[in-house]
């Protein structure tokens, strides 16, 4: 979770002051005051759907891991 929403989270839902927010985080009074007077939306960054190099051997590997859990030690 971003910071951004950590200190909406403290400012609305917990309705703590800026003072205690910014004991809390570390940040100071002017910079809480900022994110929470700017209004602005952390984007949401998607990742694409990518193969793994592991896809084309996953029966195989799956294959060795059954065989060897049936081994006793």
């Amino acid at each position: 979770m971003g910071l951004l929403n950590i200190i909406r989270r403290m400012s609305l839902r917990e309705k703590l002051s800026i003072r205690e927010i910014s004991r809390r985080t570390g940040l100071s009074r002017n910079t809480i005051t900022k994110h929470l007077n700017a209004g602005t939306i952390e984007p949401q960054f998607t990742t694409p759907d990518r193969q793994s190099k592991l896809d084309l051997f996953a029966d195989k590997l799956a294959g060795w891991l059954k065989t060897e859990a049936g081994k006793s030690r």
